[in-house]
């Protein structure tokens, strides 16, 4: 048996492994350490007691950014399976000084800088032929010009493994509580051993950077060895061990850290997932299952046992069949399987085996939530309030706590009515946060209603949005002073006057009275300079819609309305000479914008709104000109039809004429058919038209039936992308239509055809059918009546 005697007790470790944990548990209750150093930024010394809190709740991360740009940082995470974390707590449990040894933050965040800016320069050095290199490293930010080695992937080819994840496994994760038999020493003897002779054959393999780290970290295991004698206790990566065992002097480990760069940072805990420890999430921690490896290490006994009741618990709140008996059966095909490939216990590949197979059917959908549920996870680990924070960030958690809006890792919807206090401050806050570039919450389409006093937010707190809440300290102390202070900045900074009416549109949402006023300013001036016609179309809906925002929140946008019907009457000036002469792109660009217009003055000329009341009146003289021009692309005449049409500003018989005339042999083929898009097309219902109006299709048909073989060719792109947008019954029923031909509809033919609803007149028997469904939606006693069924039909 290998004991602790003199001389530094180096624990090599696997990050986040909780076989490692338990063996440095077990390590350190035998070895009984007067100090105990730990693999970390030694700039965190002093947020190491706040581990022992009680609302310290892990998975959590030493988060460190630089002072004057919060966007340059490092997460340094742990979670209760981490050795790292394991040997803080015990320290603090025993009251025995913890100390971080890596290599500090202000020389780390300073030299990932340097490195960036080197591999930029260098990228634009390269030859072609090496455009297609990566660099080696590129996973922790290295730049080395090594090829780096993966130490697990080495031993486990080694030892004739293909699967370094199973290798690990088998000979750490899946050991008993000691470690290697009753030895609480010996698989770090082992480790060592094996990382000794990785290095002695491959020298640092790509790993040029940690020679610095492990100089540092030699220092300050001298200093310790001092201060406490040579009972001390070394816990970090096994990779580190042979380096730090190595004998060199103090002078030539400080001639390796000379001239080293800095950046003043700071440090805090922030909160951490287990989905951010993982591989699928994209932050390379070198596990793929914290949910397992989280499992593993709390599980007292049975862990397969254990795990196989989580799997079945989570798929009955699915609502799939899984009893006791495939809870018990699965346990027995993972142990048989772990017997077959020679595995001490059942791994993940064995349980996951015996999963799909028992409780999924041999279904892959099933055992995918499994996976993301269980294997992965969505722990949120939590952080007391006495740990450092930024004063924008104890605002936000204030804001949290006042609302009832609790961080959570899992994807959620939220529906909120803006017309209580509640939910209406909840809205404040995440429009607040959104224009911060904090994206806990994204807005999206209300599924139950479409009513401006509802929204619905799809929310995700995400441990990186850390960062962009240290970030975007600058700007203020309160989420409302930062929010207002960020909008102010980006109207100055904006170039596009789009720009400045949708940050106009995000203040109302946001409800920032003080920087409303600078916004509009801007505003103004931008408007009054720009001259094109298309950038004042893409400006004027986000104006007009915020408007409409007075409703609801109480806001007073009267300062809006000059503008946007300033806007509008330019638009109005300008929108016909802009469509003159254009090509087929640009007058599809120019459709779109005459979409928006009409949306926009729709709303600015409601009754309500400080809009003149002759805006739409304005409006419609400018669809007439349009329709009548020779020299406007045929896709903006159509479009203007067909709006005058839907406002009823054109009559039927006038609209027919219209489409008469540009369907005449007289018209290029090319250009009818892009009338016929403008004016049926682009998701404007105009399949519905054609359907309900015989003599609009009897016109189409009969030019597309007249169109000339050589031109054919031509106009069909403009049809197949017309007629494609209509849904699939309205265009069978147009095929229907076209099949009788004219006149057919409503005849006796069509009436005998036995086509539901082409009938000359009422069915009594098909209409009664309905009432009673009717009856029992509307909740009357009796089904239905001779009374109801009158009024009914």
């Amino acid at each position: 048996m290998t004991t602790f005697t003199a001389g530094p007790l180096l624990l090599g470790v696997r990050h986040h492994g909780p076989g490692s944990a338990r063996a440095v548990r077990a390590a350190l209750e035998a070895a009984t350490p007067e100090v105990v150093l730990i693999e970390g930024p030694p700039e965190a010394d002093a947020l190491i007691p706040l581990a022992a809190e009680k609302d310290m709740r892990p998975p959590v991360a030493l988060l460190a950014h630089v002072v004057d740009e919060p966007g340059r940082s490092a997460f340094w995470p742990l979670a209760e399976f981490s050795p790292e974390w394991v040997a803080i707590r015990w320290a603090l449990e025993h009251g025995v000084p913890a100390r971080f040894i890596d290599l500090p933050a202000t020389h780390t965040l300073a030299w990932g800088n340097e490195e960036e800016k080197r591999t930029a320069e260098g990228q634009q050095g390269q030859e072609q032929e090496e455009k297609g290199e990566k660099e080696a490293g590129a996973s922790d930010r290295s730049v080395d010009a090594g090829v780096r080695i993966d130490p697990l992937a080495v031993l486990a080819e080694t030892a004739g493994h293909d699967d370094p994840e199973r290798w690990w496994e088998d000979v750490v994760e899946h050991r008993g509580g000691a470690g290697f038999g009753a030895d609480p020493f010996a698989p770090f003897t082992a480790l060592e051993e094996a990382m000794g002779a990785l290095r002695e054959a491959y020298g640092v393999g790509g790993h040029d950077r940690d020679l610095v780290r492990e100089a540092y970290m030699r220092l300050q295991m001298r200093a310790a060895q001092r201060e406490f004698g040579d009972e001390v206790a070394v816990v970090c990566g096994a990779w580190h061990v042979p380096a730090l065992r190595q004998k060199t002097t103090v002078a030539a480990d400080r001639a390796l850290l000379k001239g080293l760069p800095k950046a003043k940072a700071d440090m805090t805990w922030v909160p951490w997932t287990h989905r951010r420890l993982s591989r699928v999430s994209g932050y390379g921690a070198g596990i793929d299952s914290p949910g397992w490896y989280g499992h593993l290490f709390a599980a007292p006994d049975r862990p397969v046992e254990r795990w196989m009741t989580k799997v079945a618990r989570l798929l009955r709140d699915e609502d799939r069949m899984v009893s006791s008996a495939h809870v018990i059966e699965a346990v027995r095909l993972a142990d048989t399987l772990a017997a077959m490939r020679g595995r001490p216990l059942p791994g993940l590949t064995e349980t996951t085996d015996a999963v799909r197979a028992v409780m999924c059917e041999g279904s892959d959908v099933p055992l995918g939530l499994v996976h993301d549920r269980l294997v992965v996870g969505d722990v949120l680990g939590e952080v007391p309030q006495s740990a450092p924070a930024v004063p924008l960030q104890r605002d936000l958690a204030r804001a949290q706590k006042r609302l009832r809006l609790k961080p959570e890792p899992m994807e959620r919807e939220l529906e909120l009515d803006l017309r209580g206090e509640t939910d209406a401050g909840r809205s404040r806050l995440l429009h607040r946060l959104r224009l911060l570039g904090i994206a806990w919450g994204e807005p999206i389409a209300s599924r139950g209603s479409t009513g401006t006093f509802r929204e619905t937010w799809r929310l995700r707190w995400e441990p990186e949005l850390s960062v962009r809440v240290a970030e975007a300290g600058v700007w203020g102390t309160t989420v409302l002073s930062a929010a207002t202070g960020k909008a102010e900045a980006d109207a100055v900074a904006a170039h596009a006057l789009a720009d400045v009416t949708a940050l106009a549109e995000r203040c109302l949402l946001a409800e920032l009275p003080d920087a409303l006023p600078v916004v509009m300013r801007v505003l103004a001036d931008r408007a009054a300079l720009d001259a094109d016609v298309g950038h004042l179309a893409q400006a004027l809906p986000a104006l007009v819609r915020s408007l409409r925002y007075g409703d609801v929140r109480g806001t007073d946008t009267h300062a809006l309305t000059d503008v946007a019907v300033g806007l509008a009457e330019r638009i109005f000036v300008g929108l016909p000479p802009a469509c003159a002469a254009i090509d087929a792109e640009a007058a599809e660009h120019m459709r779109r914008h005459v979409d928006a217009v009409h949306g926009a003055v729709g709303l600015l000329g409601e009754p309500g709104t400080a809009a003149p009341g002759g805006i739409r009146e304005r409006w419609h003289s400018v669809l007439r000109v349009l329709t009548g021009r020779d020299t406007v692309p045929g896709v903006i005449r159509g479009r203007a039809v067909r709006l005058l049409l839907d406002d009823g500003e054109l009559g039927q018989d006038e609209a027919a004429r219209l489409m008469g005339l540009v369907l005449s042999p007289g018209t290029e083929p090319g250009d009818a058919a892009a009338w016929i898009e403008g004016f049926v097309g682009g998701g404007s219902g105009g399949g519905m038209l054609l359907v309900h109006d015989e003599r609009l299709l009897g016109l189409v048909d009969a030019w597309l039936t007249g169109v000339p073989a050589e031109a054919f060719t031509d106009v069909l792109p403009l049809l197949r992308r017309t007629f494609s947008e209509y849904e699939a019954g309205v265009r069978r029923t147009l095929g229907e239509l076209v099949r009788r031909g004219p006149g057919a509809r409503g005849s006796a033919e069509a009436a005998a055809s036995g086509i539901p609803g082409f009938a000359p007149d009422l069915d009594p028997g098909r209409a009664d059918a309905v009432l009673p469904v009717l009856s029992l939606l509307l909740g009357l006693d009796e089904a239905y009546d001779d009374d109801f069924a009158g009024v009914a039909r």
